[in-house]
């Protein structure tokens, strides 16, 4: 049985047993005695005593108070974040961009996240006062970030032993790829399509640079998407191609441009907006990989409606959070085979009589995206 968390309610506000962080943390024992041994000869006198800090979960954690009536409380200014760097966070609150710090008791509680507060958040923040060091008139006060408002549609990773929310409170998801320059990569589409799914958003596959594309392969690509149900753009940044489909798609929408490095999703939002003047780079071509031009999310307001954040270039793409007993829902042509299996908890990956394996050599499931299943569920990058 699940332990409660220990809340406790005062007239201050609400207590949480919240970690400590690890650079925080004190040694259990803080007396060395085989150190102090070693240094006396030996001639040290055995202690007839020794409090041992305790080693429970409790113990590592401390107590902090809540105020859950953030909402309510006078002074306080709404905003969505539009940019991060660090613990830093610029605000907007519909009149101007407020650069914010994060109030550290929200970062203690959100420990957890890799981010604490990420682009697309919806915020209140307090104003602090003067820029630090500085307090002439007209110098822009900053402000501190005191609570987060609830998450809907995000798009997230793991970093390491952290998850990392790269967008929050978006709509659509579009994944955008390239015809060529460099070349489509399956797995990778395959697993941003998984993370959308997972957090709620709706993928779109967009697939840039659509002239290049001499032999029809990217066109097949897109096909086999649109087959599946996904809504399909092909677009070319360089003619103009498909920019008055993906407008349509992103009107009065909050979405999330994703995808490699190099594949175009600043120049489509360029050419989306003229006036933007967003940083393109080139593809190195001895790798046939994009330069990282783009180094941090950026929100940005769209004239006809809605907006759209355009994120780093990613070239790995990990989504292990999600259980793999639950990969099998996020590949929808693979739902009307699972049934049939003949092992109710059928891996789909070595067992004998499996419908889903049987499928794939029908046809009736291509093998590039089982090869993305068996790849995620094995916890591989590509």
């Amino acid at each position: 049985m699940a332990r409660k968390p220990n809340r406790r309610v005062s007239k201050e506000g609400e207590k949480v047993r919240v970690s400590f962080r690890r650079n925080r943390a004190s040694r259990p024992r803080p007396n060395d005695w085989t150190q102090q041994s070693r240094e006396t000869d030996g001639q040290i006198d055995s202690p007839t005593s020794e409090n041992v800090v305790a080693k429970g979960e409790m113990s590592r954690r401390r107590t902090v108070i809540v105020h859950d009536d953030a909402a309510d409380r006078p002074g306080l200014h709404q905003g969505i974040v539009v940019t991060m760097s660090g613990r830093y966070a610029d605000v907007d609150d519909g009149v101007r961009i407020w650069n914010c710090t994060v109030r550290r008791i929200l970062r203690t509680r959100l420990i957890q996240g890799r981010h604490p507060v990420t682009v697309g958040d919806h915020v209140r923040f307090t104003v602090e006062g003067e820029c630090e060091g500085v307090a002439q008139k007209g110098v822009a006060k900053e402000g501190v970030i005191e609570s987060v408002d609830p998450r809907t549609g995000q798009l997230c990773r793991r970093a390491g032993r952290r998850i990392q929310t790269i967008v929050a409170n978006v709509d659509l998801a579009v994944i955008v790829s390239s015809a060529a320059e460099p070349p489509p990569r399956i797995n990778l589409i395959d697993r941003y399509i998984v993370s959308s799914l997972v957090g709620g958003i709706t993928p779109v596959i967009c697939m840039n640079k659509i002239d290049l594309d001499v032999n029809g392969y990217a066109a097949s690509l897109l096909d086999r998407y649109a087959h599946l149900g996904y809504r399909t753009l092909r677009t070319s940044a360089s003619d103009g191609g498909g920019i008055d489909d993906l407008r349509e798609v992103l009107r009065d929408k909050a979405s999330v441009v994703a995808g490699q490095s190099g594949v175009g999703k600043s120049s489509l939002l360029n050419t989306l907006q003229p006036g933007l003047a967003l940083r393109i780079g080139k593809v190195i071509e001895k790798f046939d990989k994009g330069c990282h031009t783009t180094t941090t999310a950026s929100l940005i307001r769209l004239d006809f409606g809605g907006y759209v954040v355009d994120t780093p270039g990613i070239r790995s793409f990990d989504v292990s959070d999600v259980p793999r007993q639950q990969l099998e829902v996020y590949f929808v042509e693979f739902i009307p085979f699972v049934p049939t299996c003949k092992f109710p908890d059928c891996t789909h990956t070595h067992e004998n009589e499996c419908s889903v394996k049987a499928a794939v050599d029908r046809g009736d499931i291509h093998p590039d995206r089982y090869d993305s299943y068996v790849r995620l569920f094995t916890d591989q990058t590509d």
